[in-house]
């Protein structure tokens, strides 16, 4: 896989700014890889995507070979920064679990640079919480869980990766074989940068984008596993009944990575969503 890959790249942006893999021809289509990982995690779909679309994968700052491009606040609108000076003036984005909370951000930020966003395992806020103001009681990752991760990370940087790569297969049918994959494609590259896990971990802890979502002007499609244990379905039907007219689907035998456990009906149903939206 790695090198069909490789075969295929046609320019590669790194120096000062975040590193970019650009492969294939067709709409410019740029893919976020999700907390902990790097834009390796895509290469199982990769030789699908790039038959049709020219992808831009892109190592988030502090991950994989952005390891050196770690910024020093990493708020969502410091990543949004350094995202603008590597993608291209229109695209198509798609963001993975805390890659999709950075797509969404930018979205809502520069709307004339996404021509449609999808977001994949991933949620307006990840982190539970109590009802506030408006807003309902949130189904989501425990708060206590978020702080076990943060004090393991000063413990024991690779154990703490891997325990999270075992949650995000968790109850899907191709567990093993998922959490392998994602550990040989994290290994391909740098190890992530500490201070830039820990910070990611933080934005999953207090980002809150729900009642900033009807903002959103483009075509937006989001992507579930029915087995996902970090974005509970609760979560997914007040998505659906909030923004009633951005559809989804929920992949049946997948966990947090149904581009992984299920690869060709991912793209079948992404192309089906991009070729009905543009």
């Amino acid at each position: 896989m790695s090198e069909v890959v490789a075969t295929e790249i046609k320019n590669v942006s790194s120096s000062a700014k975040l590193h970019v893999d650009i492969v294939g021809h067709g709409p410019d289509l740029v893919l976020l890889h999700g907390w902990g990982l790097n834009s390796a995690c895509w290469q199982s779909i990769v030789p699908l995507l790039s038959e049709h679309y020219r992808l831009h994968l892109i190592d988030l700052p502090g991950f994989g070979f952005s390891h050196e491009s770690y910024l020093a606040s990493q708020s969502l609108a410091d990543i949004s920064d350094a995202l603008d000076k590597v993608v291209p003036q229109n695209a198509i984005w798609l963001g993975w679990s805390l890659g999709g909370l950075c797509a969404t951000h930018f979205a809502l930020q520069h709307p004339q640079r996404v021509s449609a966003l999808v977001t994949v395992a991933s949620s307006p806020k990840f982190m539970a919480a109590e009802t506030m103001d408006d807003l309902p009681a949130w189904a989501g990752i425990a708060g206590k869980v978020l702080a076990q991760f943060q004090q393991q990370l000063q413990q024991n940087l690779p154990q703490t990766i891997n325990r999270f790569l075992a949650i995000q297969g968790m109850g899907s049918e191709t567990a093993k074989q998922d959490i392998k994959q994602l550990k040989s494609l994290l290994a391909a590259r740098p190890q992530p940068h500490a201070e830039a896990l820990s910070n990611g971990l933080k934005l999953l802890e207090t980002v809150d984008l729900r009642s900033q979502l009807p903002l959103l002007t483009m075509p937006f499609y989001r992507c579930y596993g029915r087995l996902d244990a970090l974005v509970p379905q609760t979560a997914v039907n007040w998505i659906n009944d909030y923004l009633p007219r951005s559809p989804c689907i929920i992949f049946q035998a997948s966990s947090h990575a149904p581009f992984i456990s299920e690869p060709d009906a991912f793209v079948n149903k992404l192309q089906d969503f991009i070729n009905n939206s543009l």
